[in-house]
Formats: structure tokens, C-alpha cells, sequence
């Protein structure tokens, strides 16, 4: 853990000598509307204490959990405060609660996200679901670890424009900080480092373990319909294969696949980070976690119900040279892409399975909410 934070430091570090020439103005914070603030428990919330089921105890889960940020309470309550405020961003009109909501799974409702001058962003809004077991974060998984990746939209000239130098001094003047970094850290200095860390730390802690598909994993599933528990056993055949890269009791993937939305894409995704020609229009793949409440869907937000997703893999992948071979006909990447001439009715049980994720408990847990007030 010790080394890992030095390399956060140095990150950090790097990152404001970097920015430390930026010409954007620091925004005070009143802009003519009352100064909202924290209110929080007297006693605080517990976070990273859920007594989770058995299914997310076998690796690869328990394994990525073992390598994380630790969560601590205090400083999950520190991250959660510093989430939702938005004297993050430079003129105190963004936060990263923004464009990631509780009840839509902490992703954005919108294609395309709104920045802090009003420009949009070219990707639609991942869902933070579960982070703890996942590592390589953004749609191109330029951010391995997540202490990377929640400073990244601060700083980005869209989202919330913000020069990492000048973020410490700003937030000490607010009145509720020094308190919340004593608790978290043993002492008031703020730092982009802990920054990290406590934004982190919140991040992780957002869990969600309690939907129908977990309780029928502990009672059997006596509470599915018929329907749904039709499009459960579809969904982990290998008819359809969703499991294949939807994998894991977090229904993810650590890896970029290429899944047949285009011939030719106009982003080229993991492609732009690495250079390497394989990685062209190769994307992360998300959590189905919660995933009837985080739409639209893929990278670009194309998709605005389960249905067109369903079909997509149906009847509409595209030939593309990196198409990930399990979408092809001849199991190799590239190969002529699949069609699985699926009935109506196994469409809809896909999708009523897929709706059996939803985790209402998570989406409404008061832990997770915005506590500006």
C-alpha cells in the first residue's frame, strides 16, 4: 500500500506541475446563490462493512477487492462529501455526482454528458457499480487503478475544467474540509493525493449485492417467473454466449472487445491510447449490474432500451477486422459476425433477466445520496 501511494503522489505531482500554467481563473464560490453545504450523521454512515453474499467471494472478485484502496468509513464519508460538491469544478457548477446519478446506477440519464461550460462530452457516462472488483476504468481503460481515474474528469477541459494545483487551497476555505480530512487522514492539510484516495474510497464502496438475481442465488431462484428464469438460463448457454464476456457474479469484464457496432468507427476507442491496430474501436466492457436503470447504452449512448441492445446482438453486429471472436461464426477475431435468429420470446426473457439486476436497495441507499443541503 506504501508503495502504491507514492505512486499516487508522484502522480499527483506530476499532474500539478503540469497544469500549474493554466490561465483559467479560480472561481470563488459565491455565484449569487446560497453556499449549500454538507449535512451529515452525527454518528457516521458505515461503508465498506456490508456482510456481502458468497457469490462475491470467489475469485477472480475476492482477488481484485484484496489489491483496492482499502475503505474506510471516515474516509468514504470524506470521498462521498467531496462526490457531490461542485467547488470541484472550476466555476462550482459541475460535481462528479452530476453526471453519475444514484437512481440510474450512478451513471448519466443523457447520451452525452453536460460539461461545466455547457459543451458535451463524446462518450456517454459509465455506471460506478462494483468498482472495487474492477480495475483499467474509462471506456478505453486509460486509468488502470481508480485512484487515477476520479482525478482525470476534474481536470478534463469539459467536464469540470478544473486546474488540480489550485483545487487544495480552494477547497481548505470551505469551512466543512478540515474537519473531514482529520477524520480520514489525522490531519487538516488537503492534498491531491488524498483526494484521490477518499474519492476513491467512496467509489468503492459503492456495492450492489442485494437484486432478485442474488436472493434467488441463496433461495433458488423460487421467485423468478417463468419468463424470467427462461432468459437466465439463455443468458448462460452457449447459445448466446452473454456470459462469456459478461462474466464473473459482476456480469463484466476487465478487458476492451471489440462487439460489432460499426464497420468503420468514428471512435476508435482503446485504439487512441495504446496506437496498436488490434486495439481499434475496442471498448471496456460494463457491468450489467443495475443496467435497466443506466441507460442509454454502449460507448456512445446509440441505444436507449434493452430491447435495441438484445437485438443488436441478435441480428446487427458488424464486420469489423477486430471483432472479438466470440461474436464470430468461425471463432476467430474478425470472422464473419453472428446472427442468432433469436424468437421474440427469447429476446424479451433476456431482457426480464436482465432486469432482475436491478438492485433497488442500492439505488436508494442514503449512504450513496447527496448529502448538500
Amino acid at each position: 500500500m506504501c508503495s502504491k501511494r507514492i505512486i499516487l503522489f508522484s502522480l499527483s505531482a506530476g499532474l500539478c506541475f503540469f497544469i500549474a500554467c493554466s490561465k483559467d481563473p479560480l472561481i470563488p464560490f459565491d455565484l449569487g446563490e446560497k453556499e449549500l453545504k454538507p449535512v451529515l450523521p452525527e454518528t457516521p454512515y458505515s461503508y465498506g462493512t456490508d456482510t456481502l453474499p458468497s457469490n462475491f467471494s470467489s475469485p477472480p472478485l475476492s482477488f481484485i477487492n484484496s489489491i483496492q484502496n482499502p475503505i474506510t468509513s471516515a474516509g468514504a464519508t470524506l470521498g462521498r462529501v467531496l462526490f457531490y460538491d461542485k467547488k470541484l469544478s472550476v466555476n462550482n457548477t459541475i460535481s462528479c455526482g452530476s453526471c453519475h446519478v444514484q437512481s440510474k446506477g450512478f451513471s448519466d440519464p443523457n447520451q452525452f454528458s453536460v460539461g461545466f461550460e455547457g459543451a458535451i462530452t463524446n462518450r456517454n457516462s459509465m455506471a460506478i457499480i462494483n468498482t472495487r472488483y474492477s480495475f483499467r476504468y474509462f471506456w478505453d481503460q486509460r486509468a488502470t487503478y481508480l485512484e487515477e481515474q476520479v482525478l482525470m474528469p476534474i481536470e478534463n477541459h469539459i467536464e469540470m475544467g478544473m486546474n488540480l494545483a489550485d483545487l487544495p487551497s480552494k477547497l481548505q476555505l470551505a469551512d466543512y474540509y478540515p474537519t473531514l480530512f482529520e477524520n480520514a487522514f489525522g490531519s487538516t492539510e488537503i492534498t491531491i493525493e488524498k483526494i484521490s484516495i477518499a474519492l476513491s474510497q467512496f467509489a468503492h464502496s459503492l456495492t450492489s449485492y442485494r437484486s432478485k438475481y442474488d436472493i434467488g442465488l441463496q433461495n433458488g431462484f423460487v421467485d423468478y417467473s417463468s419468463l424470467e428464469s427462461d432468459g437466465k438460463t439463455l443468458f448462460f448457454s452457449g447459445t448466446v454466449n452473454c456470459n462469456h464476456c459478461h462474466t464473473t457474479e459482476n456480469f463484466y469484464d476487465t478487458q476492451a472487445v471489440n462487439n460489432g457496432l460499426d464497420s468503420i468507427y468514428a471512435d476508435n476507442g482503446r485504439g487512441i491510447i495504446t496506437g496498436d491496430s488490434a486495439d481499434i474501436a475496442q471498448f471496456k466492457v460494463p457491468t450489467l449490474r443495475n443496467i435497466e436503470m443506466t441507460a442509454p447504452y454502449m460507448h456512445d449512448g446509440r441505444f436507449s432500451t434493452l430491447d435495441q441492445v438484445v437485438e443488436h446482438y441478435n441480428s446487427g453486429i458488424q464486420q469489423h477486422p477486430n471483432l472479438d471472436d466470440r461474436l464470430t461464426t468461425n471463432g476467430m477475431t474478425g470472422g464473419p459476425p453472428k446472427q442468432y435468429f433469436l424468437t421474440t420470446y427469447e429476446k424479451a426473457s433476456l431482457v426480464a433477466f436482465l432486469k432482475t439486476l436491478t438492485d433497488q436497495t442500492f439505488l436508494t441507499d442514503v449512504r450513496f445520496s447527496d448529502p448538500f443541503r
